[in-house]
């Protein structure tokens, strides 16, 4: 990783954690999903660091170079992103069903009480 390649990723890196800790103060992220994007920043960091632990992860899954590791860590981070806001979506369907039919019943009631 040349000095270039290596500066640029420790900007981005610490540039992420300034955003994510920005972005929880003024409320526009809630903290459950900071930690997430708090321990990407951490990982590219720690890669950066520690280009052997990328050299190593890109033996151990047989990739050819570094950036096939990084791009398919990417594309598994990405997955994960979209299943867990898949979970998070499907329940708010559930509660959103749920209060619909009780405020459904509640109308109800009050019109029988009228």
């Amino acid at each position: 990783m040349t000095l270039q390649q290596k500066i640029f990723a420790i900007l981005t890196s610490f540039l992420l954690f300034i955003t994510i800790i920005h972005l929880v103060k003024k409320g526009k992220l809630r903290e459950e999903y900071s930690w997430l994007w708090l321990l990407t920043g951490f990982v590219i960091l720690a890669l950066v660091i520690w280009y052997d632990l990328l050299l190593l992860l890109t033996e151990l899954i047989g990739a050819v170079l570094p950036t096939t590791t990084l791009f398919i860590f990417g594309i598994i981070f990405l997955v994960l992103i979209i299943l867990h806001f898949t979970i998070k979506i499907s329940a708010m369907t559930n509660q959103i069903k749920n209060l619909s039919q009780k405020i459904s019943l509640l109308e109800a009631q009050n019109n029988m009480l009228e």
